[in-house]
């Protein structure tokens, strides 16, 4: 698994026990770097992406409802629900990864963590995301 996949990864199992569990950030973080040591550029990069798309939810979840309505919001799994919400964080807000690369990290963590159906999923969301990213990047710059 290349390094960065790996921060993702973390990230993503993070996000999963903070959206259902509501434990506290630092100590899921903290958690997860014991359990599964990065260097300190991977943990840096896991811990800007929890911490990128925490306080941007809400928001991330109203436009991924909005501009893939064919999946409603409350009947995506929390595991896929936070896949796409790394991915469009990473591409839309941070902007550091091109969004190519950050649909196929989304689908490499759905084949690992996902159900069998979730790879085909989130490269359909995240498509249909893409092609209003410009809209989607403005509204989000604005909350």
């Amino acid at each position: 698994m290349k390094l960065r996949t790996k921060a993702r990864g973390l990230a993503l199992q993070a996000l999963y026990e903070i959206d259902l569990c509501n434990h506290t950030p630092a100590e899921v973080l903290q958690a997860r770097l014991e359990e599964t040591p990065l260097p300190d550029e991977l943990a840096d990069f896991a811990r800007q992406i929890i911490f990128g798309v925490l306080p941007l939810t809400h928001d991330l979840d109203i436009l991924i409802a909005k501009y893939a309505p064919e999946w409603p919001l409350d009947q995506i799994a929390a595991i896929d629900r936070n896949i796409l919400r790394i991915a469009f964080w990473e591409f839309a807000i941070q902007m550091e990864t091109p969004m190519k690369v950050a649909i196929n990290e989304a689908v490499e963590l759905a084949k690992l963590y996902g159900s069998d159906s979730t790879p085909r999923f989130v490269n359909g969301v995240l498509g249909s995301l893409a092609r209003h990213q410009e809209d989607i990047r403005s509204n989000l710059q604005k909350a």
